[in-house]
């Protein structure tokens, strides 16, 4: 998801703000004070209010309306809420808050933390990866073994589960090396084929051709076997 598209639905109402603030007005930079202050303002928008003064706001709390005037300068000092002007159909300016600034904060700090989930879950799947391939091999991977898985991920941008699944292809079809696992994701690759399904789908279609291969070969006593170097 992009932050746009978040922003959006935030404004919208699909997401509900008053949790998403309270669980991250302190790790944006927002204190108890401005906090209140903010869902003040939003309040007020609800009802039609779109530019409360200080002497309103101060009503509904208990800090004074000189108090609110420093929030709300501090607020959109730290790019937290603006001032924008609006016109009525008769051509009358109005000012508002927009809380815009907030929702963006949200969101950049929401998708910051997806991004940090999924590095860690890359990490995590990386040394799933490698440990993997160690049981496979039964043996430890040798430092070009593991310049290659990295190049895959990397260099080649295969998921983890995909070099897996070629792994486990390699395995059935008893050649259990690097060659012949590279060889694998070429084709797959090569074919857009990017999930678990797809690769199974494409194995049978291969092996079926093997077997119908077999089958013709029989008479001569040759048996063609399922070889990934040979597509």
């Amino acid at each position: 998801m992009n932050k746009e598209v978040m922003i959006s639905w935030i404004e919208a109402g699909e997401i509900r703000f008053p949790n998403m603030l309270m669980e991250k007005y302190r790790q944006i930079g927002l204190d108890e004070k401005e906090l209140v202050l903010l869902l003040q303002l939003i309040s007020y928008k609800e009802i039609g209010n779109g530019f409360p003064t200080p002497e309103q706001l101060s009503k509904r709390m208990t800090i004074t309306s000189t108090e609110c005037s420093s929030i709300l300068r501090k607020l959109i000092q730290n790019r937290f809420l603006r001032i924008e002007e609006e016109y009525t159909e008769d051509g009358i300016m109005h000012e508002r808050y927009s809380i815009t600034p907030l929702w963006i904060r949200l969101a950049e700090d929401m998708l910051l933390e997806q991004k940090q989930a999924d590095m860690e879950n890359m990490f995590l799947d990386d040394q799933d990866l490698y440990t993997t391939f160690e049981k496979e091999f039964g043996r430890p991977l040798s430092p070009i073994e593991c310049e290659t898985l990295a190049m895959w991920i990397d260099h080649d941008s295969h998921d983890p589960v995909i070099i897996k699944a070629a792994l486990r292809e390699a395995v059935i079809s008893g050649k259990i090396n690097f060659r012949y696992i590279d060889r694998i994701l070429f084709e797959w690759k090569k074919n857009n084929i990017k999930t678990i399904e797809q690769a199974r789908v494409h194995s049978l279609k291969f092996r079926q051709k093997a077997k119908t291969a077999a089958q013709s070969a029989a008479s001569t006593n040759t048996v063609p076997f399922y070889n990934w170097l040979e597509q």
